[in-house]
């Protein structure tokens, strides 16, 4: 094996994150080298609001359904109907949304590779090494090293890029996630609608997170996730898809894996890496929405190697997560009260989905998930929130 090549940046995970990143940074002219294993799916829900469309450039084709509502279902079975008001939130599978990205990053100039990150090395000079598994189409794999001037994990919850260059990565905590994607059911289904989501805070599907039923056009997304690792996920699926009349549906596929609860307090090395994606630990806590946010930290990641590439100033990778923060920071922490209070217990649950009955609530949720932005226009609105939250932990509003 030897070190011959030298790349401006190696981009370890070819999901939204790292895609992004690749396709951002090869745009601008730098020499990248995408390193992704072909066939890897992650379980996911799919969904993608129009602020992800319209900052990303994501065509209709990719779009396998329109979200016009979505249904909260309590433990007692209670639903909770909330309409999107004059808009939808797209739907996507990730088996062909992924590829795409990859793809698009390929035609902007990023070289991809179908590999097995390894680790990470230096050379004499102190330059960067990666050193990975090259996989040809037989099934073997061969030994590869590429050095670089930058790298950025993007490589998932349990990224080995995180864990070999960025002190505190090992301490992140997950949320376990798993999903069946079905055959979507015809219409002899009157329970399902092809138009909404199902999102239910159930303890037998969930003890501590939620299950969803996300429709997918000619599929259907049905899983679970919980910190619990005792808890059966697949059993819990098996559960929810007789409970929605999906038990006969045929099975398609299969995925799980890990989710982060939080993001990692840092995302850089202090010298050449830095982290995107579910790496950085930014999935929102309580929705698990983790597709506009790996985007959008790609695109900061990016931003940052580029300023590092240009000024040679170590301290520029940082800006990636200060940024990040300084956006979303305050909706992730609200989230993870919410999380941390709300989906404690199936009495807590009850209360929770009874307060989504609310229309300030309604409106106030969705304007904040549709532009990803916390709304600070109808400050009577937050006032009379704030005071209907206070009568639903004391106990003086039931569900």
């Amino acid at each position: 094996m030897t070190t011959e090549a030298t790349f401006d940046v190696v981009i370890v995970g070819g999901g939204p994150a790292g895609s992004t990143a690749a396709d951002d940074l090869a745009r601008r002219g730098y020499s990248v080298l995408l390193l992704d294993r072909r066939g890897r799916i992650k379980p996911c829900g799919g969904a993608i609001p129009p602020r992800a469309i319209q900052d990303f450039a994501i065509p209709d084709h990719l779009l396998v359904a329109r979200i016009r509502s979505a249904r909260m279902v309590a433990p007692s079975h209670a639903k909770v109907d909330i309409p999107i008001e004059g808009g939808f939130v797209g739907m996507v599978d990730r088996e062909i949304f992924d590829e795409w990205l990859r793809k698009r990053a390929e035609e902007s100039g990023a070289k991809r590779e179908d590999a097995v990150f390894e680790h990470l090395d230096r050379d004499p000079d102190g330059v960067c090494v990666v050193h990975y598994l090259r996989l040809d189409g037989e099934g073997k794999s061969h030994p590869e090293s590429v050095r670089t001037r930058a790298v950025i994990g993007a490589d998932g919850a349990r990224s080995k890029v995180a864990k070999q260059a960025v002190p505190g990565a090992e301490d992140a905590r997950y949320v376990f996630a798993y999903h069946e994607i079905l055959s979507a059911p015809g219409r002899e289904n009157g329970e399902y609608d092809a138009s909404r989501c199902d999102v239910v805070y159930r303890g037998e599907f969930s003890p501590d997170f939620y299950s969803w039923v996300f429709p997918h056009g000619d599929t259907v997304s049905v899983g679970s996730g919980s910190a619990d690792r005792g808890f059966s996920l697949r059993q819990a699926v098996t559960g929810l898809r007789q409970v929605s009349g999906l038990e006969k549906a045929k099975r398609l596929r299969s995925e799980g894996a890990p989710i982060p609860l939080k993001p990692l307090r840092r995302w850089d090395n202090g010298r050449d890496v830095v982290l995107a994606g579910d790496a950085a630990g930014v999935v929102a806590p309580a929705s698990g929405e983790g597709i506009y946010y790996a985007m959008h930290g790609g695109r900061l990641a990016a931003d940052a190697v580029d300023l590092f590439l240009r000024s040679g100033d170590c301290k520029a990778l940082a800006t990636a997560r200060k940024r990040f923060m300084r956006v979303h920071g305050k909706v992730f922490w609200i989230l993870g009260v919410m999380q941390w209070f709300w989906y404690r217990s199936d009495k807590r649950r009850e209360r929770f989905v009874s307060i989504c009955r609310d229309k300030d609530v309604q409106q106030l949720t969705f304007d904040a998930y549709m532009n990803k932005e916390l709304v600070r226009a109808r400050p009577a609105a937050h006032v009379r929130i704030f005071f209907k939250d206070l009568a639903h932990l004391a106990g003086l509003l039931r569900p």
